[in-house]
């Protein structure tokens, strides 16, 4: 049977008439924010291509690996809808989607959770676990896992298991920033 092509398209623009969902915003903590290292993003793109390309730089230590899986959901939402980094490559926003899906099932997050709890309750879980204090990192997982899946993650924290998307789309971020610093730089000498 074929269908007309008035009919396939006016389905297409009826489909590109559709609502799309709101964007997502994400806001770093200020115990995420270092004085002195200049624009968060740009280091939470080097810091997580670094942890995730280097996963060894993460085994025992579940506050390190907290802070990077926070990173991930940052860039997710930063790169993805950012004024500021709109002049991304496009694959970028989309490995990282696809990277914060694979970590969160990873880690037995729920997929539901909005990047602003994930971001507070992964820093907030770091800070906890680098004073030594389980019981408070439990309770920020929490809003991640519920109730009972809290103690896991801590244990997939201190093992995280190997996440391969999350080092390719990390890497494909840094190689997009270190491009576009480039080509920054050459507008910048032209004479």
């Amino acid at each position: 049977m074929r269908i007309p092509l008035a009919a396939l398209a006016a389905a297409l623009l009826a489909a590109g008439c559709a609502p799309m969902p709101p964007p997502e915003f994400v806001n770093l903590p200020p115990s995420a924010e270092s004085p002195g290292l200049g624009d968060p993003t740009r280091g939470a793109i080097l810091a997580s291509s670094y942890a995730f390309g280097t996963p060894s730089s993460l085994a025992g230590d579940p506050a390190a690996a907290a802070q990077a899986l926070a990173q991930l959901e940052y860039l997710t939402v930063e790169l993805g809808f950012g004024g500021a980094w709109r002049d991304m490559h496009p694959l970028v926003s989309t490995e990282l989607r696809a990277a914060r899906a694979e970590a969160r099932a990873a880690l037995g997050f729920r997929q539901e959770v909005s990047a602003q709890v994930a971001v507070d309750s992964l820093y907030g879980a770091s800070a906890a676990l680098r004073q030594g204090d389980r019981a408070t990192a439990r309770s920020r997982l929490a809003g991640l896992t519920g109730p009972t899946g809290s103690d896991a993650a801590l244990a997939r924290l201190a093992d995280l298991p190997p996440l391969p998307r999350a080092a390719a789309a990390t890497a494909r971020a840094r190689d997009a920033l270190n491009r576009r610093d480039s080509d920054r730089n050459q507008r910048e000498y032209r004479f």
